[in-house]
């Protein structure tokens, strides 16, 4: 609103301007300038207001030899006929223009609210706890003006407790839309009947295969957390940083290529103890860099970050900490997910789920 009224200020005083020039300066031949006002209109103006300026300017260049003829030395008819006819044609080519903008900035409002719609949809807000576990979400797409890019991310509430699923696909833009589209949907249609991850990963590998280009894949980790502990099962994707008295790189002993890349994933299980917390990152965090191009590293400052009392406050810090590392330039998507149990709360296994045995201390075990 504050623009159209700015525009509208600055083509009134242009108009204003002109006509009290053709006043002032009888001998100089500007009353065909008077056409730029409409025009100046029909670029930000509605249709309306544009309508409004063209008639302005065709009643100026009639009314000034006839209203200021003591000063203004009348033109010739035909002279006068042909500003007249000037005027009127640009100031209603002006008109078609501001009717022609108006409607597609209509169908763009229109189009736009769509398409962050089926963002929002794709992108479905995670609850701040679910079945005992905390959780904080930050994501950004790395173009502009996007809620989805490369980067996904889910949770569903398994018999045994929470299950997530973080992921990046290979590409921008679009491309890399359709394919993590397709990799949510196939997790969402999947996920909350199969129990057991690895069988998961290689179900949604054979969905997401069609949908892969050539040199399309897709780096996955799903994560199942149960009382204690945490089954990870980690497809070509940036390892888990689990955070407490110490910052530790969660990798897996046996790692797996991504999907669309023939992947063999391996279940591993992580000891997790109440008072600690896993961070599930994609590479826009691994790959942040600096003018220097110096990666961010998992120093002290990360762990403070991400040691702050509220997981929505640690997970703020952190992403203030990458844009400071890298001056707010995002070359790539970020999505943080950082959860922590509750182990009072946190669901318990139902007697048919899959047990998997839990570290006695905090190294990785393989699960056989």
């Amino acid at each position: 609103m504050r623009s159209e009224f700015g525009w509208l200020l600055r083509a009134a005083v242009f108009e204003t301007g002109v006509a009290a020039a053709v006043v002032a300066c009888p001998e100089v031949p500007l009353s065909t300038l008077l056409v730029v006002g409409p025009l100046l209109a029909a670029q930000r103006l509605p249709t309306r207001a544009t309508a409004a300026f063209a008639a302005v300017a065709t009643l100026l260049v009639l009314a000034i030899p006839t209203v200021f003829r003591d000063t203004v030395p009348p033109p010739t008819v035909q002279d006068h006929a042909v500003r007249v006819a000037l005027i009127a044609f640009c100031g209603l080519w002006a008109v078609l223009t501001a009717h022609d903008r108006t409607l597609s900035k209509a169908a763009l409002e229109h189009m736009t609210h769509l398409a962050e719609v089926s963002q929002q949809a794709l992108v479905r807000p995670l609850p701040a706890e679910l079945g005992g576990l905390a959780m904080a979400v930050r994501s950004r797409s790395a173009s502009e003006g996007a809620l989805v890019g490369g980067d996904l991310h889910d949770a569903v509430l398994m018999p045994s407790g929470p299950r997530l699923i973080i992921g990046d696909v290979t590409g921008h833009g679009l491309g890399a839309v359709r394919l993590s589209s397709a990799v949510l949907c196939a997790f969402r249609h999947t996920a909350a009947t199969e129990p057991d991850l690895v069988r998961l990963a290689h179900t949604l590998d054979d969905r997401v295969r069609t949908e892969l280009g050539d040199e399309d894949f897709v780096t996955l980790l799903l994560a199942d957390f149960v009382p204690g502990g945490v089954h990870l099962v980690n497809c070509g994707h940036p390892p888990p940083l689990r955070v407490g008295g110490r910052l530790d790189l969660l990798e897996s002993p046996d790692p797996s290529p991504p999907l669309g890349l023939s992947p063999t994933p391996r279940l591993h299980t992580i000891r997790l103890s109440p008072e600690q917390r896993i961070l599930l990152y994609t590479d826009g965090l691994t790959e942040a860099r600096n003018a220097k191009g110096a990666a961010l590293t998992f120093d002290r400052a990360v762990r403070a970050a991400l040691s702050a009392p509220a997981l929505e406050e640690a997970l703020t810090t952190l992403v203030d900490l990458v844009d400071r590392h890298t001056a707010d330039s995002n070359a790539d998507d970020l999505t943080l997910l950082l959860v922590q149990p509750d182990p009072e709360s946190l669901t318990e296994p139902r007697p048919h789920a899959p047990k998997q045995p839990i570290a006695t201390d905090t190294d990785d075990v393989a699960a056989k």
